[in-house]
């Protein structure tokens, strides 16, 4: 139905960033409260994407399971609602006949793709205020929850052909080298940690 167009953030924040996300007061702003929402939503069901999570119909649902397919590579997916997932989708009910999360609206598909291209982009922009607020050192973005997740698994000794079946990825080479870009984030930004003490010790 829609594509996503444009380079990914390869960025993923650890469990001390998911914690601290999901106890922040917003109460003051139904934004960023829904922006919250979708962004655990996603990391609570194995790295769902904004546009599989925009595209979610609520007959999806059944017998304790979300059960969808992927827009991008395809395959189908069901994941167990956890409780943290559900008290989302109780949260949002009664937004939709038709969707599970307060994205889309019934309409014609170009009214969809408009829709759902602004819908991300605002997001986006949300997510960047969010970001503020953690003082995080890089920024959330809508894939970031994703390759938390991925690292997440991976830092549990969750093996890779698991995590390859969770995300929804055609080939367990694709998930090594999407923890791969994931790691490389992570050595880079102890890599200049280091650094800059040296910088400092020499005057530069």
């Amino acid at each position: 139905m829609f594509t996503r167009g444009g380079q990914t953030h390869k960025r993923a924040v650890d469990e001390r960033v998911i914690a601290r996300l999901s106890e922040l007061d917003l109460r003051h702003s139904a934004a960023l409260s829904w922006t919250r929402d979708l962004f655990l939503f996603s990391y609570y069901t194995r790295g769902m994407t904004f546009i599989d999570m925009a595209c979610l119909r609520k007959a999806n649902i059944c017998n304790g399971m979300i059960c969808y397919t992927r827009h991008k590579t395809r395959p189908q997916l069901c994941v167990r609602i956890e409780p943290l997932v559900q008290r989302i989708i109780d949260k949002y009910a009664a937004h939709s006949p038709i969707y599970v999360l307060p994205v889309l609206r019934v309409g014609s598909p170009a009214e969809a793709f408009t829709r759902y291209q602004t819908a991300l982009n605002y997001y986006n922009r949300q997510l960047k205020i969010l970001s503020a607020m953690l003082d995080l050192e890089c920024r959330l973005t809508s894939y970031t929850a994703r390759h938390s997740w991925a690292t997440a698994a991976r830092n549990h000794n969750i093996p890779i052909a698991v995590i390859s079946a969770g995300m929804g990825h055609t080939s367990e080479r694709t998930t090594q080298i999407y923890l791969s870009m994931l790691e490389n984030s992570v050595i880079d930004r102890e890599n200049h940690r280091i650094t800059a003490r040296l910088n400092r010790a020499v005057g530069l």
